[in-house]
């Protein structure tokens, strides 16, 4: 499994918050050899929760549902089309975290403290995935929910 240039600071941060939530760091006597452990828990967690995300869930299924599902004329398939073009266009920019916090939000309707669990990251850090894909929806025009 590959992974994302985008999570490295989430793994990063999270090493870094592990270390100093160490209460008797002095006790360490070797500190470099710590610090590859605690690195190497956090990407063995971050790998067991990345395959733990539904890979299932992709914008572009959902998209084709919507379109499969609509009974509109041939004005509203007109104008549907280049939006859901536009949609999936700019949906592929996001980052992957980005992404998958709006699906999970915005279409499944999971509130932000189980999409944080379901990812491994905290609540503000989903907040803030959400932030940015919804800026980048509005930068692109798009309607979110």
């Amino acid at each position: 499994m590959r992974h994302a240039v985008a999570d490295v600071p989430d793994l990063m941060q999270e090493v870094f918050l592990r270390l100093i939530r160490i209460r008797h760091p002095e006790a360490i006597r070797t500190p470099e050899a710590y610090l590859y452990t605690v690195a190497k828990a956090v990407l063995h967690q971050h790998r067991a929760r990345q395959a733990a995300v539904p890979q299932a869930l992709d914008i572009a299924d959902v998209l084709a549902e919507l379109e499969e599902g609509r009974e509109t004329g041939p004005e509203a398939q007109l104008y549907a089309e280049p939006r859901l073009s536009e949609l999936r266009q700019a949906l592929s920019q996001l980052p992957r975290k980005a992404y998958v916090t709006l699906i999970l939000n915005r279409v499944v309707g999971m509130p932000l403290d189980q999409i944080g669990e379901h990812l491994g990251i905290s609540r503000p850090m989903a907040k803030k995935y959400l932030a940015r894909a919804l800026a980048h929806c509005r930068q692109h025009d798009l309607e979110t929910g």
